[in-house]
């Protein structure tokens, strides 16, 4: 969850003021207070999905004139969008929780000259994908993994700030490694390969981080007085269920690629390895991973996000901006109780009036055991 205050999070349940902006932004910026100019906000969304490459994207009905030169707002030629809600308090003091930077994609009018125009946009890994190398870039052994990063994404995003949650930036290769065409892939498998996720957050840092546990939710979706929960809707389905990751690193010139198992091991669990829900396993495959501590991790860290009952809500509450995937919330199904589920993916609309709505599966108690 997006840091904010105990009082932000008992006043969004309840009666409050939003404030919702949009402000178009032509040099590149790290802020949750960029310059730039304000645009007026029609209507639109922004979708968070952790299951995506391209993690937020936006949605956005405004009014501004339709672009005629490169220099103009809404041109698509490397203009962002920085979108944050927050609420007002009595008192007027505000505060703010950033939905991050927006590179604009395409502008639309479907009422010429003077209707509203739509604008799409996509966060800033979408400079990533679009950036293959038109070169392979080698990479000796002794190279960190923060240099490696630094290197790759300061090429397209010279002032990136990068923030890693601990140590593992100074992490170093033990074989030569090359990228070779496709960036976004190279540096994803380095991330996955140490069990992490990378995405750029609410104030356009390149965050690389590890999901947090969900066995501690952040937050409760209740329905009835004082709760958040507007609609709900549910299925059941096996499909995108592992209860087990192979993760296997490359074969050096003497010894044998290392590999480790993780599975869930838990007799109490639906998706128990040697239950009847069957063996389902992953495979995962990375020249970054070259110790059998690096292998077990990464397999451990990706059953983790992976694992659960394939039991799918469909939710809608009352919007609260600081939530975002991997998430853990406690969803309390009429007459069923509390349940544990991890988001995957939230739509913040951008009206007083919108919902939020999100997707989230199940986290059921698990022992992950290695082999």
């Amino acid at each position: 969850m997006r840091a904010v205050s105990a009082a932000f999070l008992r006043t969004v349940v309840g009666s409050h003021t939003a404030v919702i902006e949009a402000t178009v932004c032509s040099t590149y910026q790290t802020s949750l207070t960029p310059t730039g100019t304000d645009i007026d906000i029609i209507d639109g969304t922004v979708v968070i999905d952790g299951t995506a490459d391209i993690r937020s994207t936006l949605d956005l009905t405004t009014d501004v004139p339709w672009p005629q030169h490169v220099g103009d707002l809404a041109a698509p030629y490397g203009n962002e969008i920085y979108i944050k809600r927050g609420i007002k308090y009595g008192d007027e003091l505000i505060e703010w929780v950033g939905l991050g930077y927006f590179r604009i994609q395409e502008p639309q009018q479907d009422e010429v000259p003077d209707g509203p125009i739509k604008l799409t946009g996509r966060d800033r890994m979408a400079g990533i994908i679009d950036a293959r190398l038109l070169q392979p870039v080698q990479f000796a052994a002794g190279a960190t993994l923060g240099n490696i990063m630094s290197t790759l994404v300061r090429q397209v995003y010279p002032n990136v700030v990068i923030v890693w949650d601990d140590a593992t930036d100074a992490s170093t290769l033990t074989r030569s490694l090359i990228a070779e065409e496709d960036r976004f892939a190279f540096l994803d498998d380095l991330v996955r390969s140490v069990g992490k996720v990378w995405y750029f957050d609410q104030i356009g840092q390149l965050s690389i981080k590890t999901p947090p546990s969900p066995s501690n939710p952040v937050w409760e979706v209740a329905s009835g007085a004082g709760g958040a929960l507007v609609a709900l809707s549910r299925k059941l389905t096996r499909d995108g269920v592992y209860n087990a990751v192979v993760a296997q690193g490359e074969a050096t010139d003497t010894q044998a690629p290392v590999r480790a198992v993780a599975y869930d091991n838990n007799t109490n669990s639906p998706t128990y390895f040697y239950g009847r829900f069957g063996p389902v396993p992953r495979f995962y495959s990375s020249s970054f991973i070259t110790t059998q501590s690096q292998a077990q991790n990464a397999a451990a860290t990706m059953l983790r996000t992976q694992l659960g009952l394939a039991y799918n809500v469909d939710l809608t509450a009352v919007p609260n901006p600081a939530l975002e995937p991997y998430d853990p919330v406690t969803v309390r199904v009429p007459l069923e109780g509390a349940r544990i589920h991890v988001l995957e993916a939230v739509t913040v609309p951008l009206t007083v009036k919108g919902a939020l709505t999100a997707t989230t599966r199940e986290q059921t108690v698990v022992l992950i055991s290695g082999t």
